[in-house]
């Protein structure tokens, strides 16, 4: 699944949630996923409406918080969001974010990253902001974010440091750190925020993809313009079989490092952009323990990747292999289980479905929620993914397909 985000009115956080919800990921589970996060319980709420932004229908996702203007630096954001029950990638990317953020601050205001301190990018509602759209497009199964150019218009905005033009600097050294592509905005106002702006560097490619559209979700942005104030994230399949992006696989062995700081390397290697990345026990000369280093990465990413495996590791050096990989097409779907709704990957060559498989957190989430073992709800998700499977199969065989019941 690849989605690309039409940007007619620029971009927010919630303007982004909106997309992701519109698009057919359930508010609850938006809910369920900020739940995991370490926050004093009622210290936050998000809801979802449908709105009109002109004659356009949108979905408007509204966070609310009980603190007001709290000031969080780097490490603790991220300290809060590595405690998190989240996913590996979700953690990471939502880190991520939140450190294109500092850098950009940092280099505003002339100040080194440790000095920053978030204040409306890290108030509460940012943070709900970026770890839930991460967590959106992971749920979506989207692997590939893509987006138009971006809209930026004149005007003033009022923040903790006092009264600022916009673009609101942090927007544009954003958006210059990747090259996104500008366009002039429909009226004045600040249509792309901050945390708008961390989220497409962070996540996006600039550029209309072919695609074979599914479905089309529509983010409303909070503000009532002349035009309609509204994102719209389309998601589909590519639509044809382009040659694959060179990939490369960057490795080292390393037999001096304290076992403890592993996860953490790993962790800001996939927020820096690795495809994957993994450790494999060896033994080295001389009979030591040893651990190898493995990256997955865009070709395009291979500097900026070795150079971070040289600062987080003890290693001296790193050895680079191009290498080609065959990928199947994923969809995320939604099967009905007497404990309640449970997403399903579905795994796609062509138009055929050869595979599918319950996701994990769900069955865990139904399960707490009914007091039974994760074991019966993931069988139960099993066997419907198995129809998707049985389906599947008999359209290949050209025979009827049983019926199944899924939501998309």
């Amino acid at each position: 699944m690849i989605a690309y985000l039409d940007l007619p009115s620029g971009l927010s956080g919630d303007m982004f949630l909106g997309c992701l919800v519109d698009a057919g990921w359930p508010l609850e589970a938006l809910q369920a996923t900020l739940s995991l996060l370490p926050l004093p319980t009622g210290s936050w709420s998000v809801r979802a409406e449908t709105v009109h932004r002109g004659p356009l229908r949108a979905t408007l996702v509204t966070v609310a918080t009980a603190e007001a203007h709290h000031h969080r630096g780097l490490a603790e954001i991220e300290a809060l969001i590595e405690t998190a029950d989240l996913p590996p990638s979700v953690r990471a990317g939502a880190i991520g974010v939140f450190r294109r953020l500092a850098q950009a601050e940092a280099r505003v205001h002339g100040v080194p990253v440790e000095q920053v301190h978030f204040h409306e990018v890290g108030a509460l509602d940012a943070i709900v902001d970026i770890v839930g759209a991460m967590a959106g497009l992971h749920a979506l199964g989207i692997e590939a974010l893509y987006a138009s150019a971006v809209p930026l218009g004149p005007g003033w905005v009022e923040t903790a440091h006092g009264r600022l033009p916009l673009p609101a600097p942090a927007t544009l050294e954003l958006l210059a750190e990747v090259g996104a592509p500008t366009r002039p905005a429909p009226g004045p106002g600040e249509l792309v925020t901050p945390t708008g702006a961390a989220l497409l560097a962070q996540f996006a490619r600039f550029g209309q993809p072919a695609l074979r559209l599914q479905r089309i979700g529509y983010g409303a942005g909070q503000r009532d313009f002349p035009w309609p104030n509204v994102a719209r994230l389309w998601l589909g399949e590519p639509a044809d079989e382009p040659a694959p992006s060179p990939v490369v696989q960057i490795e080292t062995n390393i037999d001096d490092m304290n076992p403890e700081l592993y996860p953490a390397a790993v962790q800001r290697l996939l927020a820096a952009g690795a495809l994957d990345a993994w450790l494999t026990p060896v033994q080295m000369k001389k009979g030591r323990p040893g651990v190898v280093l493995s990256v997955l990465a865009p070709a395009d990413r291979e500097a900026d990747l070795a150079a971070l495996i040289l600062r987080e590791t003890t290693t001296l050096g790193v050895r680079v292999h191009a290498v080609r990989r065959h990928e199947a097409g994923r969809e995320l779907r939604t099967v009905e289980t007497p404990y309640g709704r449970v997403r399903v990957k579905l795994k796609r060559l062509g138009e055929a479905v050869w595979g599918a498989a319950p996701e994990y957190e769900d069955c865990r989430q139904r399960a707490e929620s009914h007091g039974v073992p994760v074991r019966l709800v993931y069988e139960a998700a099993q066997a419907a993914a198995h129809a998707l499977c049985d389906h599947g199969l008999a359209e290949r065989a050209g025979g009827p397909a049983p019926s199944w019941d899924v939501t998309s």
